[in-house]
């Protein structure tokens, strides 16, 4: 069976344990910027055919392998999406634009 996709860190050797053979190759940084892409719009598109929490963790963690790869520390990021709710607010009040001028 061919995957040909990102996965977690330990899914070889899972899939070694059950007495199964896999291939596999580690990406170089351009292939796994791409990766991540492809990855987050998976877990997202799960997500959203399913409105699991479980796929909202692994959306979670695609985002912080994202973060992790361009070297953005995860206290900091949430020191910008702290600012933002500030500035901007949150999503808690539902508030739904219709138009502007």
């Amino acid at each position: 069976m061919i995957i040909n996709k990102l996965v977690r860190d330990n899914i070889p050797k899972i899939i070694e344990n059950q007495g199964r053979r896999c291939s596999f190759k580690i990406l170089n940084n351009e292939e796994y910027n791409q990766a991540l892409k492809v990855k987050l719009k998976e877990e997202l598109n799960e997500y959203l055919e399913s409105e699991s929490i479980e796929e909202l963790a692994d959306l979670q963690e695609v985002i912080n392998a994202i973060l992790h790869y361009k070297g953005i520390n995860k206290s900091i990021f949430e020191k910008m999406r702290k600012q933002k709710c500030l500035t901007n607010g949150a999503f808690n009040k539902r508030i739904y634009l219709i138009e502007k001028e």
